[in-house]
């Protein structure tokens, strides 16, 4: 049995990936910083004997090798990465302090490169395949998202670059997301429901707003053996909304 490792993968669309990781009879290493989320994560599928969920700041460089060593030691088959952990400080450009800035980009950029980095010989060993967690903030802006875009826009590079760096044997590739509702994918306690108006799903080409399965079945694709001629490359999933040219009218 392949093991994977989810980076932020007990909530949101590292959920989603997480669930369909298993039911790709995949075994799960689910890596979060909310013991909550892992709690019930755990508790909702730990019973299946396919997952194992640990508490991991992936910021931190000393918890996160330690955490990874762990896994190695457990089951050293790995042959996927998910890295997904991401979060942002949507900030006026005045307000945004640098340790703000660095701490979006420890999380969303460095953790990347640092489980990349760590886990390349058994990647190597086992012609795995990575998919690093983008997003369509990479190739456009909203007003107050510096740190985030930047990171985004770091993962979209790195992972070309590691597609050169771990060729043959493992593939990378990233995952663009846009406007994706996970809101019934949160902890419990987070969990809502909101019934867009027909307008927000009507200005996605694809008619509707984005769910985590549409990233989540995408992700296995390019995991799995059916995508084997694909490396290098950034998926956009937006209902094409990065393709769709807008004008005010008068």
């Amino acid at each position: 049995m392949f093991t994977a490792i989810v980076t932020g993968g007990a909530q949101g669309i590292g959920k989603a990936i997480s669930l369909k990781l298993i039911q790709e009879k995949v075994f799960v290493f689910v890596l979060d910083n909310d013991t909550e989320a892992l709690e019930e994560f755990q508790q909702d599928y730990g019973g299946k004997h396919m997952c194992n969920t640990l508490l991991c700041d992936v910021s931190d460089q000393e918890l996160l090798i330690k955490t990874l060593k762990s896994i190695l030691q457990q089951r050293p088959s790995l042959r996927y990465l998910v890295n997904n952990a991401g979060l942002s400080y949507l900030k006026p450009l005045d307000q945004l302090s640098l340790e703000e800035w660095n701490h979006v980009l420890a999380v969303n950029l460095t953790s990347y490169f640092l489980t990349s980095q760590y886990l390349s010989k058994n990647l190597i060993l086992n012609k795995g395949s990575v998919v690093n967690i983008s997003s369509t903030r990479a190739l456009m802006s909203e007003p107050n998202s510096e740190a985030y875009a930047a990171s985004k826009g770091g993962v979209t590079s790195l992972t070309h670059a590691l597609a050169m760096s771990l060729q043959p044997n493992v593939r990378v590739n990233s995952i663009s997301p846009g406007w994706i509702d996970v809101q019934q994918w949160q902890k419990t306690r987070n969990r809502k429901f909101t019934s867009w108006a027909n307008k927000h799903h009507q200005q996605h080409p694809a008619g509707r707003i984005g769910i985590p399965e549409d990233v989540a079945e995408l992700c296995w694709f390019l995991l799995s053996e059916k995508s084997g001629f694909i490396t290098g490359q950034n998926f956009v999933v937006d209902g094409g909304m990065t393709r769709k040219m807008i004008y005010e009218e008068d």
